[in-house]
């Protein structure tokens, strides 16, 4: 669990560092006029982002988990009914009945 976190965090600051030097790729290439590198600051920022997005939804679906574990082992009747009903509801979805003739 510790090293999923140092993980995440790394993986934030590794996407910190990816915007940075791609505004600063940016900033170069419209002081130069070269537009290729304008556009790899861009990507740069992009890919930065993104990976510091993701880094943050993966820290969001682990407290989700964390709070079904919780559920399950604090109300195992009341996680046993939602997961049945649920199933009965996809099997309804999936295998509807046809008209009996």
């Amino acid at each position: 669990m510790a090293d999923d976190k140092l993980k995440n965090v790394s993986n934030k600051v590794e996407g910190l560092v990816d915007e940075t030097k791609g505004r600063v790729k940016d900033a170069v290439g419209g002081l130069t006029g070269d537009l290729g590198l304008q556009a790899e600051g861009k990507f740069d920022q992009f890919t930065g982002a993104a990976q510091q997005d993701f880094a943050d939804l993966y820290e969001e679906g682990e407290g989700v988990v964390e709070k079904a574990v919780t559920l399950v082992r604090d109300k195992p009747l009341l996680s046993l009914g939602i997961v049945s009903v649920v199933g009965l509801l996809v099997g309804w979805l999936l295998f509807p009945r046809g008209k009996r003739s």
